[in-house]
This record gives structure tokens, sequence and C-alpha cells, in this order.
């Protein structure tokens, strides 16, 4: 996986350091849920069992590059 330097500066904050590149990589791959942003990045999301919560990645527009990473707590199905 590639990753922006600003995820790697939020990677260290302790609300998302415990976020697990296992976890990263299974939403990047078998996500539920897609959006296309206006700025062409990508958005998605895909439950991760073990916390029971949905996790959201922020993918750059060549859908590789890891933007940004959280549990989101207000994703519906």
């Amino acid at each position: 996986m590639k990753y922006t330097e600003y995820f790697l500066h939020t990677r260290q904050r302790p609300d998302r350091s415990f976020i697990k590149f296992e976890w990263i990589e299974y939403t990047m791959n078998n996500y539920e849920h897609e959006e296309i942003q206006n700025d062409g990045r990508v958005r998605r999301w895909a439950y991760i069992e073990e916390e029971n919560k949905f996790l959201r990645i922020i993918l750059l527009s060549d859908k590789e590059t890891v933007h940004n990473v959280f549990f989101d707590r207000d994703y519906r199905r």
C-alpha cells in the first residue's frame, strides 16, 4: 500500500493509531459502499466486526494511495 504524508501524520493520533493495516487493506478491496468526491478522491466504507464499526478510508484518485482512515460514526447502511 502507498500512503500520503498526511496519513502518516494522522496515524500518530491516539484515536487512529490502533487501526490495523489489515483493516485498511480489507476496506480497500471489500468495501460496502464507495463515493467519489468532487476533488477525485475516493471514499470507501467497510464493516469491521472486531470493532463493531464502519471504517472509512479516503484514497487519492489513483485508488491505491491511502490519504485518511477513521471509524465513521455517522455511516449507516
